[in-house]
This record gives structure tokens, C-alpha cells and sequence, in this order.
């Protein structure tokens, strides 16, 4: 009867324990732990959490590229559009008297670019507006940030920017832009009778910006040397378009410039360095590169850290381009000429989607002139011509850059395809008194001028600097 009993009872545990299993089972869970059952719960609830913040994260992420897009497309569209320029000559300022006529002929028909040089002109004001209207951060109603091309430009001094000829370096570190131009701040005069006007050298000035509007000067980096009259510097010399580069490797600002003589003889190239952007730096040499004369010139830096020199030569009929060396102080062996019997000047660089784009000026002294545009697969190939960048104002704009010069091209991170044209409009009345043109850049669309190389099928986008009396960089992209 016990062994009865306890038969039994052991098939009611073993009945029970089945029927346990099958509860879990049929309940969906398969481990013999609580433990083990919580542990994956709480696995698999991370795993949830973290694939819905990913989700969620990139939707965030496409809203924001999607808004930043929207604001570029809008953005360009009005740095695109088409704005008009109107000026009218003023009358002439005496009837010659008829024998005068009938010894020298009719008057030669006065030109705007004539009235552009003439300091005594009525139309002077009209391209070099007085101190009244001048631009800048200490400027009560000059808040809204905007750009004035040809008015007066002060620092954050109340005092008119000198950068003249000058070029534009980021410093990644500190993330501020740097400017270095030639200052101008000295009385004009000619060397000589059939000189060209010029200053004195007072050296390279640099300013300092976080936004590319309000300036802080940082002083003269390069000044002239008062006492040697043999030495480059020496102020009676002349000392143009200084650019300045950074090199990764050595951690030196290298500045390279135009160094000559009062009668622009010596056509030669300077080297500069300092372990700061605001320098001092140390005067290094000067030579004449692969001993050829050397006037205005600029550097561009790659993206793979290999810089190079481009500068006119053979009496500004040609351009010639050649790498520095690793650590910038010098050329190298390589040399190669491009846009020969062009006669170009005032070479500007850039690089877009790969391609190099350069906008360089004729050669007509103080009198502006047209602007080009070139383009190239590489920095040391084939350079093709792709036509006139400038757009607006009117067609004498646009036949004399807006009344300036090139000197440089900035890129803006964050707005692809959209640059700051750099340009000087020279006062060869009163140097010191030069204006800048900073105008909007933009790659795009198809060249609409014949070219040379490729047989009339355009391979290259077009390149557009559009004239704007005034205009600005949006907000957003101050503080991105």
C-alpha cells in the first residue's frame, strides 16, 4: 500500500512539472531562468531604444540638409539675380573756340573710363562715395552686415581698412579669417614724370575676422625698412599683392609678394615667414623665379597640401605657374607657361568640384579693364580661356570689372559653388583712398562663349561674379 502511494505520488510530480513546461512553452518562453528571461528583455528593449534614436537622429539629419539646401537654393537665387546700373556723363566743360577746332580737330569724345581717372570729374563720387556713407561695425545703421562694394570700408577702429592687393587665409585652428594687403596709408606720388603712381612702402597690414565683415586690426606684419637703402623693403621700393599661406608640416604662415623697384625693374618674387599669423614676420630673399621677371602674382594651396606660384612674365604676356617646395620657401624645378601672348594679370585662383578656375585682368595700368575666366583639370595643365565672369550693372560694368581689379577669391565652407569675388578699384589720384569690390562668385551653368581646345563643345561650367549695390551672407551661415 506505501509503494502504492508513493507511485502515485511521483506521477502527480512528474504530471505537474509537464504540465509547467508546457505552460512556458505555450507562454512563449523557453529559458529555465528569470534571470536569463530578464537580461534579454532588457537587451532587446536597449537595442530598441537605440535603433529608434538612430531612426529618428537621421530624419533629423535629412530635415536639417534638406533645410540647409533649401536656404543655399534660395540664398543663390538671389545672389543670381540681375541687377541694373545707371550713370550719365556730365556735360562737357567748355566749347572750344573755332580756331582752336580748326587747328587740333574735334575734342577726343570723353570716355566713363576717362571720368573714372579724373580726379576733378563730377562723376567721382559716383564710383569713390565720401567719408559720409563709408561702411563698418562702428557704424550705427551698418548693423545688418552688408557688403558695399566701392564705399568706404572701416575696421572695427572707425578707421578705413588698408588691404589693398591683398589675399585671405583661414586659420582652421582659431576658425578666423585672416586679411593681408598692402598699406596704402601714405601720399601719392610719381618716381618719375612717365611713372606710375605709387606709395611709399609702409608694409604688409593684417586684420582679423570671424565673419568676413567686422575687421580688427592687427597691425603692420611686414613693415619697411627706414634705414637700408639696398634692402628689398627699403621704402622707396615697391612691395604689391601679398598672399599668405599656411604649411601643415613646418607650422610656419609663409607670405609670398611682388618685390621691385621704383621703376619696376627688379620683377622679382619675396619670401616671408612667421609661427603666428599675425606675424611678425621675418623677411627671408627675393629672386626672380626660374629666372624669369615675376609682377603681379598670387599662391593657392590644394587640397592635398602642394602650393603653388602663378606670376606674370615675359613683360605680362604670359603666365607662369610652378609648385613650392614642401615647406613653401622656395620654387620648385617645374615650371609651365600658360595663357601665352594673353597679356594677363592679376591672377585669382579657386577650386570647385575638382576643377581649377583662375579670373585674371588685363594689362592697362590704372585703367580697368575686362576680366577673364580660365579653367583647367589640373594646376600645371592646360589653362582654356572661358570667357567675361561679370554679370549686371550695366555693359561698361561689365567691360571694366566693375571699375576693379581682381586680387583674390575666398571659398565659403557651407555654401557650395558660392565664393567672395576679392577685387581693388585703384584711386591712382589718391592710392590710399582705393576702395574694395567684394562681390558674390558662383559656379554653374554652361559657358556661353566659343572656346579654344575643345572644338565648341563647353566641358567647363560657367563662372559668374554678379554686380549687387549692396548685399550680404545669411545668417545662418555666421554661425554654422
Amino acid at each position: 500500500m506505501a509503494f502504492s502511494v508513493s507511485i502515485v505520488l511521483e506521477v502527480s510530480k512528474r504530471e505537474r512539472m509537464r504540465m509547467r513546461i508546457k505552460h512556458r512553452k505555450s507562454s512563449g518562453f523557453h529559458c529555465n531562468a528569470g534571470s536569463r528571461c530578464s537580461v534579454s528583455v532588457v537587451l532587446w528593449s536597449l537595442v530598441g531604444c537605440i535603433l529608434t534614436i538612430y531612426f529618428i537622429s537621421q530624419i533629423n539629419q535629412n530635415d536639417e540638409e534638406n533645410r540647409v539646401k533649401s536656404s543655399n537654393h534660395h540664398f543663390t537665387q538671389e545672389l543670381e539675380e540681375i541687377e541694373e546700373e545707371e550713370f550719365h556723363l556730365p556735360a562737357p566743360r567748355s566749347k572750344r573756340n573755332p580756331r582752336a577746332l580748326r587747328r587740333k580737330g574735334p575734342r577726343k569724345q570723353h570716355t566713363v573710363i576717362d571720368e573714372f581717372l579724373d580726379e576733378s570729374s563730377e562723376l567721382r563720387l559716383y564710383f569713390f562715395p565720401d567719408q559720409k556713407s563709408a561702411t563698418g561695425p562702428t557704424r550705427e545703421m551698418n548693423d545688418s552686415k552688408h557688403f558695399y562694394p566701392g564705399k568706404l570700408w572701416l575696421d572695427t577702429d572707425g578707421k578705413p581698412i588698408q588691404a589693398h592687393g591683398g589675399g585671405i587665409l583661414f586659420d582652421e585652428r582659431t576658425e578666423t579669417y585672416y586679411w593681408y594687403g598692402e598699406n596704402k596709408d601714405g601720399p601719392t606720388y610719381h618716381a618719375h614724370p612717365r611713372g606710375a603712381a605709387r606709395v611709399d612702402i609702409i608694409g604688409v597690414s593684417c586684420y582679423s575676422s570671424k565673419d568676413l565683415w567686422a575687421w580688427k586690426n592687427e597691425g603692420v606684419v611686414l613693415p619697411a625698412e627706414q634705414a637700408n637703402a639696398t634692402h628689398d623693403l627699403h621704402h622707396s621700393n615697391v612691395l604689391e599683392r601679398p598672399k599668405v599661406i599656411y604649411n601643415d608640416n613646418t607650422g610656419n604662415f609663409v607670405m609670398w609678394m611682388h618685390i621691385d623697384d621704383a621703376n619696376y625693374t627688379k620683377a622679382s618674387v619675396g619670401v616671408a615667414v612667421s609661427n603666428s599669423p599675425v606675424g611678425p614676420f621675418k623677411y627671408l630673399y627675393s629672386k626672380r623665379p626660374h629666372n624669369c621677371d615675376s609682377r603681379d602674382m598670387t599662391i593657392f594651396k590644394d587640397d592635398d597640401g602642394k602650393a603653388y606660384l602663378i606670376y606674370s612674365s615675359e613683360e605680362n604676356s604670359e603666365l607662369h605657374v610652378s609648385p613650392l617646395t614642401d615647406d613653401y620657401l622656395d620654387v620648385a624645378d617645374q615650371m609651365r607657361k600658360i595663357l601665352i601672348g594673353q597679356h594677363r594679370e592679376a591672377p585669382a585662383l579657386f577650386k570647385h568640384k575638382g576643377t581649377y578656375y583662375m579670373i585674371t585682368s588685363g594689362c592697362t595700368g590704372w585703367s580697368p579693364n575686362r576680366a577673364m575666366a580660365h579653367a583647367a583639370e589640373e594646376v600645371m595643365g592646360l589653362w582654356e580661356t572661358i570667357g567675361n565672369p561679370c554679370v549686371g550693372g550695366n555693359k561698361i560694368f561689365q567691360m571694366t570689372t566693375f571699375f576693379a581689379q581682381s586680387t583674390f577669391i575666398v571659398p565659403l565652407s557651407g555654401l557650395p559653388g558660392v565664393f567672395i569675388f576679392m577685387a581693388d578699384r585703384w584711386n591712382p589720384a589718391d592710392l590710399r583712398d582705393s576702395r574694395y569690390v567684394w562681390l558674390p562668385l558662383t559656379v554653374g551653368g554652361v559657358v556661353d562663349e566659343p572656346l579654344e581646345y575643345n572644338f565648341g563643345f563647353p566641358v567647363w561650367s560657367k563662372v559668374s561674379i554678379f554686380w549687387h549695390r549692396r548685399w550680404r551672407l545669411p545668417n545662418w551661415w555666421r554661425t554654422a
